[in-house]
Parts: C-alpha cells; sequence; structure tokens
C-alpha cells in the first residue's frame, strides 16, 4: 500500500502576523463591562480561555477598545458564552458607537443581571461568569492579557456535565458556538471522546 502523499506545507511569514491565513477554532464570548454613566457595555471577543485548572479566566484586550478602561476603572467584567442562536447578537454588541458615543443596538438586546458583582448578561447565553480583575500583563504588541478571579458562575441545566448523562449527547442537544478565525462561526454539535493514553494525568 503506497504512502499517503505529504501535503504541501508553505512557510509563512512571521515579519508580518501569520494569523489570517489560517483558520483556527476559537470560543466566541460576549464581555460586559459598566460604562462611566452607569449603563453596560457589551464586546464580541474569541482570544479569550481559562488560565489553569482553578477559577481563573483570561482575555485579550487592548487600550484602543473601551473593554479595557472599562475593566481597569471597574475592576469587574462578565462573559456570557452564546449558543449558537445568538450569534447575530454576539455580532451586534460590536456595532460602532454613534455620535453621542452610544451604541444603541445595546438598548434592545435582552439581559440578565450579574448576582455578584455589577454587571449584566447576554440573556439566554448557556455559561455565565462573573470576574474580578487580578491583574493585566501588557507586552503582546499593541495588546494585553486581561487575567480575572470567577467569583460567580451560572450554567443552563440543559449543558450541566453529570454521572447519568452523556457528554455526547449534552454536546448535541446543547452545540456550542465557535468562532472560526478569521471571519467564520460554527455550530459545534458533534464531537467525539479524546483518546487519551493509558495512565494520561493532567
Amino acid at each position: 500500500m503506497k504512502d499517503k502523499i505529504q501535503k504541501k506545507m508553505v512557510a509563512l511569514d512571521t515579519d508580518e502576523p501569520i494569523w489570517e491565513h489560517v483558520f483556527m477554532v476559537h470560543p466566541l464570548i460576549v464581555v460586559g463591562t459598566r460604562e462611566p454613566d452607569g449603563s453596560y457595555n457589551f464586546s464580541p471577543k474569541h482570544m479569550a480561555m481559562p488560565l489553569g485548572w482553578q477559577n481563573y479566566f483570561g482575555c485579550i484586550g487592548t487600550p484602543q477598545h473601551r473593554t479595557y478602561h472599562n475593566i481597569v476603572r471597574e475592576r469587574v467584567f462578565t462573559v456570557s458564552f452564546p449558543n449558537p442562536e445568538q450569534v447575530v447578537s454576539a455580532s451586534l454588541t460590536a456595532t460602532a458607537r454613534n455620535a453621542r458615543d452610544h451604541k444603541p443596538i445595546l438598548d434592545t438586546l435582552p439581559t440578565i443581571p450579574a448576582q455578584e458583582i455589577d454587571g449584566a448578561f447576554l440573556k439566554d447565553s448557556y455559561l455565565c461568569l462573573e470576574c474580578e480583575l487580578e491583574r493585566i500583563i501588557d507586552g503582546f504588541g499593541e495588546h494585553c492579557l486581561i487575567a480575572a478571579r470567577i467569583v460567580a458562575a451560572h450554567a443552563q441545566e440543559c449543558a450541566l456535565r453529570g454521572h447519568e448523562k452523556d457528554d455526547n449527547d449534552i454536546v448535541f442537544n446543547t452545540p456550542l458556538l465557535g468562532y472560526l478565525h478569521p471571519g467564520r462561526c460554527a455550530s459545534i454539535r458533534e464531537s467525539y471522546a479524546f483518546p487519551f493514553p493509558t495512565h494520561f494525568k493532567r
């Protein structure tokens, strides 16, 4: 049997950002922050992840965005994980501000209040995190890592794992929204058990 033909590899120019040349899977989240006037701002992000195995969460930010300054000032923020049916709502949170420095579309999006911090979530998200700022780590070009401690978390019951539930069924019945950078999204409902080696430990 002939060996499979090796797919050709192409060198990428690292003098420029490489991330526009291939697709990568990310979560799509909506970060909620409190504005100076007391209203709430929402912004979609995909560069986000747990920080270790404890209750810490991080996302990439930049001083060029209002979200960054709101987090620095208030030292808290919320994270909403929308489901695939909410992709348009998540997208609308990126709408440009008007002449009065306001996003009118945010007034039409359904939200629910946070419980432990001053914040709000995008309603019907399958996972909601309430976060307190731990530190901001600069030095990634014009961007930084915003690291936070999760002080409260809420999840839809149908999305929760359990001993009497099959993980495959959970993902199938409660699909996840993935952002495929650059510029695409996916509804993830088909999954497979990862083939960990025997005696594997994290």
